[in-house]
């Protein structure tokens, strides 16, 4: 059975509001648990207008675990690990969870499969931040704005025709791995850039593509070819320390990286050698491993590599989104019906 429940679009500005007043328990009160108190304290309001809400004050995997217990359903707002122990110490009575990520590589979804809990995340509402960011990270990266910016601190400004010059977007090969809503979003971002043609690779080749004019090719071809590749696949068995040593090796020396998916996809001993033996031209990165990366790690003190800390999300814009959607989940198994971003392994 469906509720009827808001859908979420970008024309719905009260969707959070709009969505707890179609919610209908009756006299019951679902147990609610959300796992992170750094929400503005209006979505939490809203959500205790119909439910019981329990919300984790501390930071550690040890105050999530307690804060959950007895929930019956879990808004999962942060990147803990989502495994048989956080289930165990929810209780049997746990129906549904969701997380507030579009990425899923910390969670053990098939103990949710084997305990018949529902469990949903929130693809497509990231596309636009993620991509916007990865645009951002692009032009850094290829017109050196964090090495300037060093220059300028270091008294090394020059003033002279052929001093720090980068790397151009129109006309380029732009390669993306992993075409789906962020890649395809990415895409969109670049029409106003007038690039060359976009190749882009995956596991399978994608209908939009056709209409997006972008090429499906190997891997091998896209590294041999792009001046910019992104990298926005989901971080699994297969694409772990995707980008190595070898994967480096047939990149173009003025080709520049951007990492806008997990940091586990890129061997980042082999970028930072990449980097300095100029491999590669530079590197744009908002995700890296670990997270968050430690103050000496030798990525910080390369020129050629811009660094920002997990960002692609980070808009009040996507906030309320992404919170929407998360709640969204919930409540409508809650009552009845069933997930709205329901998660998928592939």
């Amino acid at each position: 059975m469906r509720t009827g429940l808001v859908r979420l679009t970008r024309s719905v500005p009260k969707m959070l509001d709009l969505l707890v007043e179609q919610l209908n328990f009756g006299a019951r009160r679902p147990k609610l648990a959300v796992t992170c108190s750094d929400i503005p304290s209006r979505y939490i309001d809203t959500l205790r207008q119909k439910c019981d809400v329990t919300v984790c004050d501390g930071t550690n995997r040890s105050d999530i675990l307690r804060a959950i217990s007895g929930a019956e359903g879990i808004l999962w707002l942060t990147a803990d690990r989502l495994d048989s122990e956080a289930l165990d110490a929810a209780g049997q009575q746990l129906k549904v969870v969701s997380t507030m990520t579009s990425g899923m590589d910390y969670v053990a979804a098939e103990e949710f499969t084997r305990r018949g809990i529902a469990l949903g995340h929130t693809p497509k509402v990231v596309n636009d931040p993620v991509a916007d960011i990865a645009i951002g990270l692009m032009l850094a990266a290829a017109r050196r704005f964090h090495e300037g910016r060093l220059k300028i601190a270091s008294g090394q400004w020059e003033m002279r025709p052929q001093w720090m010059l980068g790397q151009d977007v129109p006309g380029s090969t732009v390669g993306i791995v992993g075409f789906g809503g962020i890649g395809q979003t990415i895409l969109k971002r670049l029409q106003g850039f007038d690039i060359g043609r976009c190749l882009y690779t995956g596991r399978n080749r994608k209908p939009e593509s056709d209409e997006a004019g972008a090429s499906y090719v190997d891997l091998t071809t896209l590294l041999r070819e792009s001046d910019f590749v992104f990298i926005a696949c989901p971080l699994t068995g297969e694409t772990a320390r995707m980008f190595n040593r070898e994967t480096f090796a047939q990149m173009k020396p003025s080709s520049v990286l951007i990492n806008v998916a997990r940091g586990g996809i890129v061997d980042h001993p082999a970028l930072v050698e990449a980097l300095k033996n100029g491999t590669i031209f530079a590197a744009g990165l908002d995700v890296m491993t670990p997270e968050p990366l430690d103050t000496n790690d030798p990525l910080l003190s390369l020129p050629n590599c811009v660094v920002v800390p997990h960002l692609g999300t980070a808009t009040k814009q996507s906030l309320l989104d992404m919170f929407t959607i998360t709640a969204n989940n919930v409540l409508s198994v809650l009552a009845g019906g069933s997930l709205v971003a329901p998660f998928h392994k592939k």
